[in-house]
């Protein structure tokens, strides 16, 4: 819909069927973000390209800020314990069948952790390792069908060498 501006002077006059748009913004936003977020996304980072300040959902522009720093931890404690359990097993189970597998995902979570543990991230690894050892000594032990007892309560590696690309324990 367009609308039809009368100037006097220096004075604009809006139709009066318009809406300013500035004053309209905050409630539309936030109720495209409940809504419709993929769209809302587009629409903020459009509305950040043109500097366009007044047009932002500022709270839920933060709320996501911090979701995404949020993400990038979750998935290092993700990663992390997955890359344990697979280490756990690739050591300490005598199946040889799956151990090609087991290397595939020990590689795997090792890339996605580097991708994630950048800079301030860089030593969160270590930081999360006392939490998520006993998570994946509990999975080994379940997913290997042999007793808990059969893996360290410790962890037996540096954080250094579990996320070392070359580190493979051998049995």
């Amino acid at each position: 819909m367009s609308f039809a501006f009368f100037r006097i002077s220096s004075l604009v006059i809006p139709p009066r069927n318009y809406k300013s748009r500035e004053d309209d913004l905050v409630p539309m936003n936030a109720e495209l973000y409940e809504q419709d977020f993929y769209h809302w996304t587009q629409d903020q980072a459009a509305q950040l390209r043109a500097k366009a300040w007044h047009a932002l959902d500022i709270e839920h522009l933060a709320e996501e800020i911090e979701s995404l720093g949020r993400s990038e931890r979750f998935a290092i404690e993700s990663h992390l314990t997955n890359l344990l359990t697979h280490l756990l097993k690739y050591r300490y189970d005598p199946a040889t069948e799956p151990r090609r597998l087991w290397r595939l995902s020990i590689r795997h979570a090792r890339r996605e952790i580097a991708k994630r543990a950048q800079a301030s991230l860089q030593q969160y690894p270590a930081q999360y390792l006392p939490i998520a050892y006993p998570q994946a000594r509990k999975d080994a032990a379940d997913e290997t069908d042999r007793p808990l007892t059969t893996f360290p309560e410790a962890c037996p590696w540096a954080a250094e060498q579990i996320i070392e690309e070359d580190f493979y324990p051998e049995g």
